[in-house]
């Protein structure tokens, strides 16, 4: 460890929404500042003028703040290593690069865009590994100077030379090797004057003194590299760790095409924060038990880089289900009571008044049953509105021509009742089971059909104590007239 303080860093490019992976990046970067009592820093990379999406670095630092990742140095934070936007850094690249061409390790190249595609062609042609043949070196520096004084437009290449092996010792992989040959003369500035990412993220990481560089495996293959650009300027190299890819079922990339890969099309569904970072912790990492539900606290204490996998992590939306239902029976009633008011408030319920007791044990009669807050509505629409149709399945199965005539004499014994609660209701529906000399289920089955509309639900005395005796009462009516 190069300093007893870490500091780690998210450096996202601004070019649409956060993916999961790259939220699954910040936060295994977030947990390992603090466990480690260290900083964790935001930059945008945003450098690709190219790719760069209007409104996407607003909507980058809006999802990290709802899932808790608050940095503490970014754009918005500020700090003492800023500017954290890499677009109003460029004369601090500029100023790197041409220091590295004055030291020989790295030169201008002017090549036109068909000649490099010329010489990747014959190179794949000939089953060669695609790198630039140094060309451009053959140039004196009285005709660097000449091209440069006409305007021509030019790159800045690192000057790779022969040599022993690029070692990574890395904290995840262990270690691996790089054979010099296959390192190609990187472009460290574009001919938009604009860094490209290699020169840009080691130069910052450098300044900003960065300990750990926890990144997706995807970079693994530039960081000899960065490696090397780390060697050029004489800097101390930081640690790094690169995270497995995470996999579609099929064992394939991630990707919008089998799926949402969006966070925020996550919150949009109702997926709750805490259980999408919980479900993301657990993608390529584990504590080494069987705990699968973690708050952050718990994640924090229990994290460690040397217990993330190398190999793909499968992202598995059965169990994010999961762990979205399990955050939500974990979560207090009153912060579920808001929840479920606001989505009463944007439904077609929005004009009907609900008292905060009633919506609470509705809460309460159906958390073992729901998987968001929204399917409150969904799943026991019966809660806020007699049935609009009962289910023809239930129907054939539990209704027979007896059926009114039983439910009648139910009806009676439940208008004697004084302000009743389920034990009352039960022991009404038992009475008159006896009487009629039928099985309860004789009468549970189409009173709940009744009375919601379909076969499943909470206990059918919850049900009835909840939408309450006048109501109950007249749904029967309904539905002894409406079910033939």
């Amino acid at each position: 460890m190069i300093n007893e303080t870490p500091r780690v860093r998210f450096a996202p490019s601004p070019t649409g929404y956060l993916h999961v992976g790259g939220l699954r990046t910040a936060l295994y970067n977030y947990l390992f500042a603090k466990k480690n009592n260290g900083k964790f820093i935001l930059r945008i990379e945003d450098t690709d003028q190219n790719r760069f999406v209007e409104g996407a670095f607003e909507n980058l630092i809006e999802t990290l703040n709802w899932v808790g990742l608050t940095s503490d140095e970014g754009p918005k934070t500020g700090g003492e290593f800023g500017p954290y936007l890499q677009s109003k850094r460029l004369d601090i690249y500029m100023k790197h690069a041409l220091q590295l061409i004055e030291e020989g390790k790295a030169y201008y190249a002017f090549d036109t865009p068909e000649r490099l595609q010329t010489l990747r062609e014959e190179q794949y042609k000939n089953k060669l590994q695609p790198i630039y043949d140094k060309l451009a070196l053959q140039l004196s520096k009285k005709e660097v100077e000449k091209k440069l004084a006409a305007g021509e437009p030019f790159v800045i290449r690192m000057n790779i030379q022969p040599g022993t092996k690029v070692v990574i010792n890395d904290i995840i992989r262990g270690r691996v090797e790089f054979d010099r040959e296959v390192i190609d003369d990187q472009i460290l500035i574009k001919s938009d004057g604009y860094p490209t990412y290699h020169l840009a993220n080691v130069v910052d990481d450098h300044l900003m003194k960065i300990t750990h560089v926890i990144r997706g495996e995807e970079w693994l293959s530039s960081t000899p590299k960065h490696i090397l650009l780390y060697n050029f300027f004489g800097w101390e190299l930081p640690e790094f760790a690169h995270l497995p890819l995470l996999l579609n079922q099929d064992k394939s990339k991630l990707s919008k095409r089998q799926g949402d890969v969006a966070v925020e099309d996550y919150k949009s569904k109702g997926y709750f924060k805490e259980a999408l970072i919980n479900f993301v912790a657990l993608l390529g990492w584990s504590a080494g038990d069987d705990k699968e539900f973690y708050n952050i606290d718990e994640l924090i204490e229990k994290f460690s880089l040397e217990r993330v996998q190398k190999s793909g992590a499968v992202f598995n939306v059965e169990k994010l289900n999961w762990i979205n239902s399990e955050h939500l029976k974990n979560k207090p009633l009153e912060e579920l009571l808001i929840l479920l008011k606001e989505e009463l408030r944007i439904s077609d319920f929005s004009e009907n008044d609900y008292s905060d007791d009633y919506l609470k044990r509705v809460i309460n009669s159906m958390k073992e049953r729901v998987t968001f807050v929204s399917e409150y509505l969904v799943k026991s629409d019966y809660f806020f509105r007699p049935p609009v149709s009962y289910d023809e399945n239930i129907i054939q199965k539990r209704w027979d021509i007896s059926t009114p005539d039983n439910l009648n004499n139910l009806i009676e014994e439940f208008e004697k009742l004084e302000n009743p609660n389920h034990s009352d209701y039960e022991a009404a529906l038992k009475s008159v089971a006896e009487k009629l000399q039928i099985g309860s289920g004789k009468l549970i089955h189409p009173v709940r059909l009744a009375v919601s509309g379909v076969g499943v639900g909470p206990g059918i005395f919850e049900l009835l104590e909840i939408v309450g005796k006048d109501e109950v009462i007249e749904r029967i009516k309904t539905a002894i007239n409406k079910i033939r």
